[in-house]
């Protein structure tokens, strides 16, 4: 069936900040019909681009009924406990997730890079031997975060809750996101080009996954 919501703009809030900072996303969505039952937002983090294990979901809200139309909130999460993410993992670039199901089908998957790094140009040049989360910065690497979308039965005619085959998810994309900089944009590309693996580990390798346009 063919998709009922579409994701319009996410904005990233208070960004960059403390590592121990809650995440804020500012979602706006539309839906083209009334929707009778809720729509699940998660944020997840993922701890390291070497197993799903250390993947932390940071929270879930439940959004609905949904009436059709234009709608805004913000999804705001804690940060992820640190004592759960590899000391080799802690510091440098990795992947924060912004995902949304429907009758517990995941439909729409974001994904943004995150670089954790120390401000203090001392620490940057000589880091502490175990990372010192108290003085990591994050920064999420806004301009050109990677969408993957996923065809659902919306109308509920595949009883098992699962998505339709890869064969058949759906390519078609609109152009989000254009509130960042040319300069943010060349500091995007310049983190995505040494860092494939992790983005790759975090979206769904067997889907259809986009790079969205910035402009």
């Amino acid at each position: 069936m063919a998709g009922k919501v579409n994701i319009t703009n996410v904005v990233v809030l208070d960004n960059p900040s403390p590592f121990k900072n809650p995440f804020q996303f500012e979602i706006t969505f539309e839906c083209s019909e009334d929707l009778p039952e809720d729509l699940e937002w998660k944020i997840v983090y993922v701890g390291s681009a070497e197993s799903e294990d250390f993947d932390q979901v940071l929270d879930s809200v439940l959004v609905g009924p949904v009436p059709g139309g234009k709608h805004m909130f913000v999804f705001q999460a804690e940060p992820p406990d640190p004592s759960k993410i590899p000391l080799e993992d802690a510091v440098g670039v990795t992947v924060v997730l912004l995902t949304c199901s429907f009758r517990g089908k995941e439909f729409i998957r974001v994904g943004y890079y995150v670089n954790n790094e120390y401000a203090d140009p001392e620490l940057k040049e000589t880091p502490p031997s175990s990372p010192d989360f108290e003085k990591l910065q994050r920064n999420i690497l806004a301009t050109c975060p990677r969408v993957t979308r996923f065809k659902i039965d919306w109308d509920d005619n595949n009883p098992n809750g699962e998505n339709i085959p890869p064969s058949t998810m759906n390519t078609d994309s609109n152009q989000l996101f254009g509130q960042y900089s040319d300069k943010d944009a060349m500091h995007m590309c310049s983190i995505q080009k040494n860092n494939v693996d992790i983005m790759a580990a975090a979206m769904d390798t067997n889907s259809v996954s986009m790079e969205v346009d910035v402009r």
